[in-house]
């Protein structure tokens, strides 16, 4: 078995079970069968937080792509031409 490429875990997704939309990006993702870190809000105690800081906003989700770019509530059109823009799918 291989390891993943380093470019494969560097997407990190913040959000939370009672999302919708968070819900619907993290089904995007698996779907898609993109590897990435999920940080659940209702379980990571800093995970607020540095949705946050990251994104100046409180909405989530919150997903911070490989290039350092991040989208909050994104379209699942935005988050696969993104992905696609990377090489990442």
């Amino acid at each position: 078995m291989t390891a993943p490429t380093a470019s494969a875990a560097t997407i990190t997704m913040f959000g939370a079970e009672w999302c919708r939309d968070c819900r619907r990006s993290k089904k995007l993702l698996d779907g898609l069968g993109v590897v990435y870190d999920y940080v659940d809000l209702e379980a990571v105690a800093d995970g607020a937080d540095r949705a946050k800081a990251i994104s100046g906003r409180t909405q989530i989700p919150v997903i911070v792509f490989s290039d350092d770019t991040h989208m909050v509530e994104p379209s699942d059109a935005d988050v696969r031409a993104k992905l696609t823009e990377l090489g990442t799918v």
